[in-house]
């Protein structure tokens, strides 16, 4: 059986630096209440439910969930690193799809520390002790946190193949700060030159500077996920629906080709886009809007590539054109992205899904990109797992 997927509400709650937010089941439930008031419809019309978090314990979905009801309703906990919140509403469109339920709720959160992400279990094997063995060979910088030195490795692997400069990862972060200008839940606002990227405090000499990295922040944003058929009974609005999806996990080439930005999940990226535009039979041309994972700002410039939105090598002369903005070819993070909204790993997916679905919708006010009926959603976890999400307007 297969159903079309609508998108019949989203919510989202200003993100927050740590230790200035609500706690996690707060911040979780405030956004599941946003998104059932977005499609009005009461808890009791949900039928499953899917919790995203990475640091939390097991049921923390439970604790958010239930202060929304507690119907008795499935309620699933997901972590898949930073792509949980998308792999949460991979799993809640699977079950619309499927047949298996008509209306189901996707939500993800994060209450996070300040500073570098670390191992939060040290008395057993990392997931990451095959990506840490190969970068300590491809990129070796002593003393530099981890998830930096494999998209900073990454970024500088791409510099010397293509000859970019440092100042075209500038040129990202500064557009972003353009972008979340407009964006009232954006945590960092301010309008940033490439020249003040540039001058900023270095973390690695030559290939990073402190604003190209995201930051970690707390949040929460969610999704109401509904069958076309439960849509027209129940007077749903149905403006939005999920075209194609896909979920990828690494394959032997991100250690084989002794490539840093294969380690950091580029050949996920292209196969799980491919299988995208491959299934709604459409193709990076069509796209009019990305939200993609910019963790750092090298890996958004890697991911142009990695989704087709430009020729390999291409990236520099994509964005030296303006073609990854307003008036370009594919306006990308329109939001501001993870570098200006902050990193709520749990939240990140479902986030990008609120800002597409009012792109869509046209109501997204100072972010609007005009004449939207494409959308692309990226979202990476490194360990690893990317899903990739093409919207479209019904």
């Amino acid at each position: 059986m297969s159903s079309k997927v609508v998108v019949a509400g989203v919510g989202m709650i200003p993100f927050a630096k740590p230790g200035a937010s609500a706690a996690y089941h707060e911040m979780g439930a405030a956004a599941g209440r946003l998104a059932l008031a977005d499609a009005g419809l009461g808890y009791d019309a949900v039928e499953q439910a899917y919790a995203g978090f990475v640091f939390g314990a097991s049921t923390a979905g439970q604790k958010a969930i239930y202060r929304l009801g507690m119907t008795g309703i499935p309620i699933v906990n997901v972590n898949n690193n930073c792509s949980t919140g998308s792999t949460a509403l991979f799993l809640a469109r699977q079950a619309i799809a499927s047949g298996a339920a008509d209306c189901v709720l996707a939500i993800g959160f994060e209450q996070m520390k300040p500073g570098a992400i670390g191992a939060t279990f040290t008395d057993r094997p990392s997931p990451f002790e095959d990506f840490d063995a190969l970068a300590d060979r491809l990129a070796p910088a002593e003393g530099i946190p981890l998830a930096l030195r494999y998209f900073g490795g990454a970024g500088l692997a791409y510099m010397k193949k293509y000859g970019a400069p440092l100042e075209t990862f500038a040129k990202i972060r500064a557009k972003a700060s353009r972008h979340a200008k407009n964006n009232p839940l954006a945590i960092f606002r301010k309008e940033l030159s490439a020249e003040e990227v540039m001058n900023d405090q270095v973390v690695w000499p030559g290939v990073m500077t402190r604003l190209m990295a995201c930051p970690p922040t707390c949040g929460a944003a969610a999704a109401i996920l509904v069958s076309e058929s439960f849509a027209k009974r129940r007077g749903v609005k149905a403006e939005v629906a999920i075209a194609a999806q896909a979920m990828t996990t690494d394959t032997y080439s991100t250690f084989d080709t002794n490539d840093m930005m294969r380690l950091v999940g580029y050949d996920m990226s292209r196969a799980a886009a491919n299988k995208v535009y491959e299934k709604a039979g459409v193709g990076p041309e069509d796209i009019e809007v990305v939200e993609l994972h910019d963790c750092f700002a090298q890996n958004e410039l890697i991911s142009y590539e990695a989704l087709g939105l430009c020729p390999e090598g291409g990236a520099e002369a994509f964005i030296e054109a303006g073609d990854n903005t307003y008036g370009g070819k594919v306006v990308t993070n329109p939001s501001g992205g993870l570098l200006s909204k902050g990193h709520p790993l749990g939240a990140t997916g479902l986030a990008q899904c609120w800002e597409l679905t009012r792109q869509l919708r046209g109501t997204a006010e100072a972010t609007q990109v005009d004449g939207v009926e494409h959308a692309l959603q990226h979202n990476l976890g490194l360990g690893g797992a990317c899903v990739v999400t093409l919207y479209e307007r019904v």
